[in-house]
C-alpha cells in the first residue's frame, strides 16, 4: 500500500491531497464512495438510510470510539458516477460548544482513475485559508493526518474478502 502526497502540497496551507492505489475495479471503489451507508462503514459514521445526491445534506453520528459526540455533516456538491464525488463540510469540527455554521465549509473532492489493473483514488480538501485563524492550523494538521488514515480505511474496506 502506498499513500502519496505531492511534495508541492507540503508547503501549502490551503490544500491537502492524498492518493492511494486500490487493487479493485473502479466500479467497486465507486460503490464504497458513493453509497452513503457503505461510505459510513469505512469512514466511521452512521449514515444508514441516507443517500449522496447533489445539494443533499447528509448527517450522522461518528462511530469511532471517543468521537461519538461528533456529527458527520456534509453537503454533497457533485456526483459523477465512477469519476468524482465532492462535498463540503466543516473541517475538524470537534468542539460541541462551538457553532461552526457561521464558518465557510472546505471542499472535499474524491476522484477515481484507472491505474495498473486497479484504481487510483485521490482525495483533495481545499479551503483551509477560509477557516477562522484560531483553528485553521489545527484543522489542517488533523485533517491531513485524518485523510491518510481514511485512505487506508477505504483501501482495506474495498479489498477485504
Amino acid at each position: 500500500m502506498s499513500i502519496a502526497s505531492p511534495s508541492a502540497s507540503a508547503c501549502e496551507t490551503d490544500r491537502i491531497e492524498r492518493s492511494v492505489q486500490i487493487d479493485a475495479p473502479r466500479s467497486r471503489v465507486w460503490r464504497a464512495l458513493a453509497n452513503a451507508e457503505e461510505f459510513g462503514n469505512w469512514f466511521g459514521a452512521n449514515l444508514k438510510g441516507q443517500a449522496f445526491a447533489p445539494g443533499q445534506r447528509v448527517q450522522g453520528p461518528i462511530t469511532i470510539a471517543g468521537y461519538e459526540h461528533i456529527v458527520f455533516d456534509v453537503v454533497i456538491e457533485r456526483v459523477e458516477p465512477e469519476q468524482l464525488l465532492s462535498y463540503r463540510w466543516h473541517p475538524y469540527a470537534m468542539d460541541p460548544a462551538v457553532d461552526y455554521s457561521k464558518e465557510q465549509r472546505t471542499l472535499v473532492t474524491f476522484t477515481l482513475t484507472d491505474a495498473g489493473g486497479g484504481t487510483l483514488l485521490t482525495v483533495v480538501e481545499t479551503g483551509f485559508d477560509n477557516v477562522p485563524p484560531g483553528r485553521r492550523l489545527e484543522a489542517f494538521r488533523m485533517n491531513s493526518r485524518g485523510w491518510e488514515g481514511q485512505m487506508r480505511n477505504i483501501q482495506r474496506h474495498v479489498t477485504a474478502g
